[in-house]
């Protein structure tokens, strides 16, 4: 992981807008329609190279593919494991939503947030399509050939990820389903590091895991099954280094009331568990801003670097580079100035063709956080 002795390096979290003609080719994967497999291939080439050119050009360091190939951020494994040959998996719901049906149909439609397929598991799952990751792996490492990029990075579902968005109907346990994952999944966690890039972990079941697929349980128990998913993580990382793994928590991309969500402080112990040593974590929104408090009243273990959310993923509004170095600036003076990377909330589109900012304004919003982070490198480097 690439971390820097003179500024503060921008990066995101991930998903980025996919182009018309290639999410019209994964919404026909996804449904097991027919397509030109050829053309798909090709037309994924040509969007990883133009996302990371828009990347480069809106100053963001550390880049990604922009995960032009999922469909969505947890539910693609179903295209690379074996097992999810099932019915559509009953749809779970976020509680702070369902609070409010009215705004929910208003803002999303009857049939949701999302609209990918998401079949049960009902077999013995395992890992069969090792070309999938290899082609991001390849495509990334084209595109950012001689490009001036402080580092790059591939985004990998967690195994309490993959059970919050993929049902279990084989499995005798929830446990027993999440260490199948885990132990499926160790060789694309394997894969990426090994092809010398940052793995970043996408994990909203640590947070919005709490509102949705463990709304119905108290607080400790929701705590022991978070804690097992990170042990899960931790076993199927257990031969990489952490340095070149990062952590991404998140409660949910979509402007709802957010009310139900959990605490960072009741949760933050459980996450410095977990082997990577990046964490980013929401600090630009409504809900979750004043939680940059946590880390200053929590002993961070020194080999923790930490990716402060400095831009909102669900807002319009452009924010000013001089809040943003505010945003940064707090952090670092909790942890170090190089221990802090700025990032953003979440994506901008963690389900393809899911946008809540519109694409040109949120790379004018990544502009204004590459600003922000020269503005904060001037304080912190006087």
């Amino acid at each position: 992981m690439q971390i820097s002795s003179e500024r503060i390096l921008t990066t995101h979290t991930g998903s980025l807008p996919r182009p018309d003609d290639l999410l019209e080719l994964l919404v026909a994967r996804d449904r097991g329609e027919p397509y030109d497999r050829a053309a798909f291939d090709e037309r994924l080439r040509v969007a990883v190279d133009y996302t990371v050119q828009k990347q480069i050009a809106a100053g963001i360091d550390i880049v990604n593919d922009g995960e032009m190939s999922k469909i969505g951020y947890g539910a693609y494994v179903k295209e690379r494991l074996t097992g999810y040959d099932g019915e559509e998996a009953p749809r779970i719901h976020a509680s702070d939503l369902d609070e409010f049906p009215e705004y929910f149909r208003r803002l999303y439609g009857p049939e949701g947030i999302d609209k990918m397929t998401r079949p049960l598991c009902t077999g013995p799952i395992e890992y069969v399509d090792a070309d999938a990751v290899k082609t991001d792996l390849q495509n990334l490492k084209n595109a950012t050939k001689d490009a001036p990029v402080a580092d790059r990075f591939i985004n990998s579902a967690t195994p309490g990820l993959v059970s919050l968005w993929l049902g279990n109907a084989h499995y005798k346990s929830h446990e027993e389903y999440v260490w199948a994952i885990a132990n499926a999944m160790k060789q694309e966690y394997d894969a990426i590091v090994g092809a010398g890039f940052v793995l970043q972990f996408d994990s909203p079941d640590l947070g919005m895991g709490r509102h949705m697929q463990f709304a119905d349980l108290d607080l400790q128990e929701f705590r022991k099954n978070i804690e097992m998913h990170i042990e899960a993580l931790n076993h199927a990382t257990r031969d990489l280094p952490p340095e070149s793994m990062r952590l991404h928590l998140c409660w949910g991309n979509y402007d709802g009331p957010h009310h139900h969500d959990v605490e960072l402080k009741d949760t933050i112990d459980i996450v410095l568990k977990a082997r990577p040593a990046g964490v980013t974590f929401e600090g630009a929104n409504a809900r979750h801003e004043h939680e940059w408090k946590v880390w200053r009243d929590t002993e961070v273990p020194d080999d923790k670097i930490l990716f402060p959310g400095v831009i909102n993923s669900v807002s319009n509004f452009i924010e000013h580079p001089e809040l943003v170095s505010d945003r940064i600036c707090r952090i670092a003076d909790i942890v170090g100035r190089e221990r802090v990377i700025a990032c953003t909330d979440c994506g901008m589109s963690t389900q393809a063709g899911h946008t809540k900012v519109d694409p040109d304004i949120g790379w004018a919003k990544y502009a204004s956080m590459a600003e922000g982070a020269a503005l904060a490198s001037e304080r912190l480097w006087p």
